[in-house]
């Protein structure tokens, strides 16, 4: 047993901690003393405050009420009108997952309810919020989590064996580099390699969108940094987009069995994404890069922060997660790396506007020597305009469509950018600046939308407070769920509506369906609201091209009207990637540009040192960066 372990049991009355464990970085006691469970919080908390180590106490198994009895007790503790949906047991872990549509009202005031369950069942509970549109994949996920649990339990405590067999609470003496294995002067497969003589991490593993095969559309994952995929620690997921995320679960496909870190809706929403990964290569006869299972596998090795929780990973490296204001449960990381030897923020992607789904990206961290800023909207060129002045010549052009009996098509990115588009038009509808028309939501739309209604907490206050009031608008009459290849014909055969579909790119998926049909039509409008990649179909005809192949055997001529409405992205526009720097506190000391098109990185990072001064760096792929 770890020194530690052996520490903190010293620290306690002889004989009350029958099993000491980690989960992870976090350390679990458990007691078959009754009466130590009941009243041993404060003699757990004086370790705590010594160790400086966040420490859990548990029921032993042998002391727990049963199951039936313990479901009985919570549904006579708990208010009916809390809305109990659901109560998962994890007998591995002592814990049971109760799950409610008011929260609130199972926690009690202060606490109240849940230590009552505490005391009454010697079960230790844990609250979840119930989404308030029915989500399949959350359910599939939480059995994952919970069902049969020895193998989580073995693996978490492992993890902690790893943290703590050389950990140290002195500044260490060493170096760090982060290698460049994609997203160098390229938007897409993002994946850098953070390297300490003691640790390997992985930030993010994605692929490149707008490429449909070859190696250009992959990381370098076959560098010698890398050799062995177990010789890697950890891996960090910034957000659940494609190009952050797609490749994770071909990790654990290929033999890695390390931990994934990330915010509960990211594993949620990557799983969702990496699911219709492997579905659209079936569709298109072609054998996918991983499986169902390897999907399994990615989230059986999850572990899941909340934002400003601090972390460890390794022994020398800790992380922070801060809301990214990109998509739900986006983070910046904050990499603490040899107890303050060098403080490393990996921004990913960010938006530092407020939007109505999400609050701006925190810029403001305990130390920072050197940060990453993406550039995919970093030139002079691109200062986005007001929110609210492209908003109205939406709305204008939407009304103008409709009174001409056309349709709307908005091609989204499912995550993000689409759940900012409903509210927009749920708002728009709602207060009659548009008439009272249906709006479509097609493809993977409705169950990220409905993991959203599950996670409140990560939204924007002002959705916030519509969804605790009662007042949800991702479960608005006018919004309709199109689940079949029938439906989609109505839709399309019907009168003047808003379709809002994935792909936000039209590489694939729904958008592409509903563009093959609206596209001879003049009265017909499409805005694209989102990036388009490089190559990718939605880049094509943003750039004017009037005879599109849709697929092999297809080209459609387009003359319906097309519009690109710069200011709805949930990315920063130059003027928020420069304030978000010039704001920063403190200020870092190197800034590394990548995420972007060449001409974009060296126009923002050349804007950044004559502002601030600083090193600015734009690394190729495959470039490796010593930060200490």
């Amino acid at each position: 047993m770890p020194d530690i372990l052996k520490q903190i049991e010293e620290e306690l009355p002889k004989g009350v901690v029958s099993e000491s464990i980690f989960e992870g970085a976090n350390i679990v006691l458990y007691t078959d003393n009754k009466e130590f469970f009941k009243t041993g919080e404060e003699k757990v908390k004086e370790v705590v405050n010594k160790i400086k180590k966040r420490i859990e106490l548990r029921a032993d198994k042998k002391i727990l009420a049963s199951e039936e009895d313990t479901d009985k007790t919570i549904r006579a503790i708990v208010s009916e009108e809390a809305g109990i949906e659901n109560i998962i047991f994890d007998v591995q872990r002592s814990t049971v997952i109760i799950e409610a549509k008011k929260p609130g009202m199972v926690i009690g005031k202060g606490g109240s309810i849940l230590a009552d369950i505490k005391a009454s069942t010697m079960w230790s509970p844990v609250i979840q919020r119930s989404p308030a549109i029915h989500s399949k994949i959350t359910e599939k996920i939480r059995s994952v989590l919970y069902a049969n649990n020895n193998y989580r339990k073995k693996f978490l405590h492992e993890i902690g064996q790893k943290i703590y067999k050389d950990w140290s609470p002195e500044k260490m003496d060493m170096w760090v580099r982060v290698t460049y294995l994609g997203s160098g002067r390229q938007v897409g497969r993002s994946c850098l390699l953070l390297h300490t003589p003691n640790s390997k991490v992985l930030l993010d593993c994605g692929i490149n969108p707008g490429i449909a095969e070859g190696p250009e559309r992959f990381p370098y994952l076959d560098v010698a940094e890398i050799g062995d995929l177990n010789s890697i620690d950890a891996i960090i997921l910034s957000h659940a987009h494609t190009d952050h995320s797609a490749l994770i679960p071909y990790l654990y496909k290929m033999g890695y069995t390390g931990p994934v870190y990330m915010t509960a809706p990211t594993r949620d929403i990557s799983a969702l994404l990496a699911l219709d990964f492997v579905g659209v290569a079936y569709k298109q006869a072609e054998s996918p890069i991983f499986r169902a299972e390897h999907i399994k596998e990615a989230v059986r090795h999850s572990i899941c922060l909340n934002y400003n929780e601090v972390h460890d990973i390794t022994p020398d490296i800790r992380i922070t997660f801060y809301n990214a204001g990109h998509v739900l449960g986006s983070a910046v990381t904050h990499v603490n790396i040899g107890n303050g030897l060098h403080n490393f923020v990996y921004s990913a992607d960010t938006n530092y506007r407020k939007s109505r789904l999400l609050d701006p990206a925190v810029n403001r961290f305990p130390r920072v020597e050197t940060v990453t800023l993406e550039s995919t909207y970093g030139s002079k060129e691109q200062v986005l305009p007001p929110r609210a002045e492209v908003e109205e010549k939406f709305i204008e052009l939407a009304k103008k469509t409709i009174e001409n009996g056309g349709k709307i098509l908005l091609p989204e990115l499912g995550l993000g950018h689409a759940q900012e588009t409903v509210l927009r038009v749920e708002e728009a509808v709602r207060t009659g600046k548009l008439p009272e028309i249906p709006v479509y939501l097609d493809g993977m739309l409705w169950d990220i939308t409905a993991i959203h209604t599950a996670y409140p907490d990560f939204l924007s206050a002002s959705v916030r407070s519509q969804i605790f009031q009662d007042n949800n608008p991702f479960t608005s009459p006018i919004l309709k769920r199109v689940g079949s290849p029938a439906e989609r014909k109505q839709v399309i055969e019907g009168g003047p509506c808003i379709i809002i579909a994935t792909s936000g790119m039209l590489v694939g998926g729904a958008s592409v369906e509903y563009f093959r049909h609206l596209a001879d039509n003049p009265k017909n409008l499409m805005v694209f609201g989102c990036y388009q990649a490089s190559g990718s179909l939605g880049r094509q005809i943003q750039e004017g091209t009037k005879f599109v192949k849709v697929n092999d055997n297809e080209t459609v001529e387009i003359k319906m009207q097309t519009e690109t409405m710069n200011g709805l992205s949930a990315h920063s526009g130059r003027n928020e990637l420069m304030q978000y720097i010039n704001r920063m506190s403190p200020k870092p000391k190197k800034i590394i540009i990548n995420h972007g098109e060449v001409s974009r990185c060296l126009d923002l990072a050349s804007s950044l040192y004559r502002m601030n001064r600083v090193e600015t760096v734009v690394p190729r792929n495959l470039e490796t960066i010593r930060l200490k």
